[in-house]
């Protein structure tokens, strides 16, 4: 007796220790994992990378409206050669070192002022989609966020569902032994508890599916556990969203910005254009020592210093063919800046009567299920009095099932309705404050 007895204290230890493992790993939250996109999703980095690479496009720009300085030390030896008419003659070798300090200034280029304004905007461009990534990808990994505890609760419903089969299966083989029911009765039950346990199967499926998806998506450990803490969205009423939003969102959406900006950067392209056919003004000198040794003592100053004027005279109709195409952007940009608007409005109109119609079903989804346990209440009741077979209980185990899992399809389709208008406003974040106290 001494032996099976240590043997169930150890077992019951290490589930002791188990139990206190489960309750002390930690627990994501929605605000963490959207809090921590910024700083782990493959796409927000990439995106944060090329908006860095377009800021410094612009310094790059900007280097040809600044003094370039360059130093240079050189010495060479060479020998001339004089030809003449008849006589060829050789000059002596000799040696020179130079030591000079050049630079040049762009004084009035207007050309390259544009272009230079034009890289700016190109930037803000690159700043707006990447904030546009940032709210795809905060929208990728709420509606994950959702869809994880939704197949969670999903497994509720069919554990419980197994539960109420094993339930009747049970009853059924009482009901044989006590010859007030058949055998096709306890066939019946038996196939209803298979149904709900390979239905239960699948769903871990899917359960590990989206855990591993949102793992992805927040650059976690595959194989690390991962549980995540409930997050009920307050059931808003739909007089809160109004269509006078619509200006707000415009200028909250972060493609609408760049849609914006790069109108903006077209007509400033436009301009660039325009200013290849105007004059450029450019300074140049130079300041240094010449001897015909780097180490001889009597070096002689140098210097030199000059303006150059550039007027564009025949470019081979290079500048009214720049002007052309950047015309022809700037209608075709126009023309995305007009469908985006429209568009925007598009979402946020349905994303208001797609979150209206989601808490309505919810409602219906609440008032179909505590119909279906009322029937199935009912159904249990006929069958233990022996009134009618089992049939009754298996249909309405099956309508309470699909009534169960309706109300949790609608509480997961509401959270995403209101995921999806916080992204049609410009900001998915904002779906934090909507959570239930």
């Amino acid at each position: 007796m001494g032996q099976p007895h240590r043997f169930w204290s150890l077992l019951l230890a290490l589930a002791g220790c188990a139990l206190h493992a489960a309750s002390t790993e930690p627990t994501l939250t929605l605000e963490q994992a959207l809090q921590s996109v910024d700083r782990v999703n493959l796409s927000v980095l990439l995106g944060r990378e090329t908006a860095a690479q377009a800021f410094e496009a612009v310094t790059q720009q900007r280097s040809a409206l600044l003094p370039l300085i360059n130093a240079s030390v050189q010495q060479r030896r060479s020998q001339g050669v004089s030809i003449a008419t008849v006589v060829v003659s050789s000059g002596r070798p000799a040696s020179r070192f130079d030591a000079l300090i050049s630079g040049s200034f762009a004084a009035f280029d207007p050309e390259l002022l544009s272009a230079v304004k034009s890289a700016r905007l190109g930037a803000q461009v690159a700043q707006a989609n990447y904030q546009f990534i940032v709210q795809d990808v905060l929208a990728d990994v709420a509606a994950t966020y959702f869809a994880h505890l939704r197949n969670l609760r999903r497994l509720d419903v069919l554990d419980a569902n197994i539960a109420r089969a094993r339930s009747l299966f049970e009853l059924a083989r009482n009901q044989l032994n006590a010859g007030v029911a058949t055998q096709i009765d306890v066939t019946r039950a038996e196939a209803q508890l298979a149904q709900a346990e390979q239905a239960r199967l699948q769903q871990v499926t899917a359960l590990y599916e989206s855990e591993l998806f949102l793992k992805r998506l927040l650059d976690l450990e595959p194989g690390g556990a991962l549980r995540l803490e409930n997050f009920e969205v307050r059931r808003a009423n739909p007089s809160l969203f109004a269509f006078s939003e619509q200006q707000t969102a415009f200028e909250q959406r972060a493609d609408y910005l760049a849609a914006q900006k790069s109108l903006e950067q077209a007509k400033v392209n436009v301009r660039t254009a325009v200013y290849e056919r105007l004059p450029a003004l450019n300074l140049s000198g130079n300041y240094g020592l010449a001897s015909a040794k780097f180490d001889d003592d009597n070096k002689q100053e140098q210097w030199a210093a000059g303006v150059n004027l550039s007027v564009p005279i025949f470019d081979g109709r290079r500048a009214g063919a720049n002007r052309r195409i950047a015309l022809s952007r700037q209608r075709a940009q126009e023309l995305r800046v007009h469908h985006l608007e429209l568009q925007i409005s598009s979402e946020l109109r349905l994303a208001v009567q797609d979150t209206t119609s989601r808490n309505a079903q919810i409602t219906v989804a609440e008032k179909n299920l505590g119909l279906a346990e009322e029937e199935l209440r009912l159904a249990q009741q006929r069958y233990r009095q022996g009134v009618a077979d089992n049939r009754e209980v298996v249909e309405a185990q099956n309508r309470l099932a699909i009534a169960d899992d309706n109300l949790v399809e609608a509480v997961f389709q509401y959270n995403l309705s209101r995921v999806e208008l916080a992204r049609a406003r410009g900001d998915v974040r904002t779906v934090l404050s909507e959570k239930v106290p």
